[in-house]
């Protein structure tokens, strides 16, 4: 029998814990869409898309008050806060380069021990769509990666070295999944957090590259 594993509602609710009142955030498409809606209405974070806004919210499900106009980089209808403001993409992707996103948030298909990243190309299926990711994984001043332990089929999404085509080298600092939080260092990787009901060497079964375990190694906490 198959253990439990966080879902992807509360991946992003872990990741929304982590980002800090006032950062400037990009997020991507997938289960990094979803923290808009997890961060707490009292604390402030500033969301930007490279399609260009900065000051948008929570998607809207509510058909009633759906503006088309007002979409977030995955498409999705969203509010638009006190404050925000729209402009050209180029002048979206100067912010991006010029280094003035404080954390983008990523899916991705595999990330290596050195946090390499690649998440734009499925060989499998043949094709793939660069976006802003490029811009994003290297331009951004922290880069979280939000994404499933595993493929379906059990392999291993977190890999000594990356054999998909990178997005980016060398970029990622902290990976949130269905069964773990994990930063990386110089080092490598040390597990941090750990979603109830998984042991150690369970994750580590499940984990390419050795883990080092946090010295204040503690159940995910959200």
């Amino acid at each position: 029998m198959m253990k439990e594993r966080l879902d992807r509602q509360t991946i992003a609710m872990r990741v929304a814990k982590e980002i800090p009142v006032g950062a400037v955030v990009n997020l991507g498409i997938g289960i990094p869409d979803l923290v808009a809606n997890l961060i707490p209405g009292d604390k402030q974070v500033h969301f930007q898309a490279e399609h260009g806004v900065l000051g948008f919210g929570s998607i809207i499900f509510d058909q009633e008050r759906i503006d088309w106009d007002y979409t977030d980089a995955g498409g999705h209808p969203v509010e638009i806060r006190p404050g925000g403001c729209f402009f050209h993409h180029a002048d979206s992707f100067a912010m991006i380069r010029g280094g003035h996103i404080d954390i983008t948030v990523l899916g991705a298909l595999q990330v290596s021990e050195q946090g390499d990243i690649a998440n734009w190309w499925f060989p499998d299926r043949g094709f793939g769509n660069i976006g802003g990711a490029m811009d994003l994984a290297v331009g951004s001043k922290r880069l979280f990666v939000a994404m499933e332990h595993t493929t379906k089929a059990l392999e291993p999404k977190i890999v000594r070295n990356c054999t998909y085509p990178l997005t980016a080298a060398g970029v990622v600092r902290m990976v949130f999944t269905d069964l773990a939080v994990i930063e990386i260092d110089e080092k490598g990787l040390v597990l941090n957090e750990y979603a109830p009901g998984w042991t150690v060497e369970e994750i580590q079964a499940l984990t390419e590259p050795p883990l080092r375990t946090a010295v204040d190694l503690k159940e995910i906490e959200l």
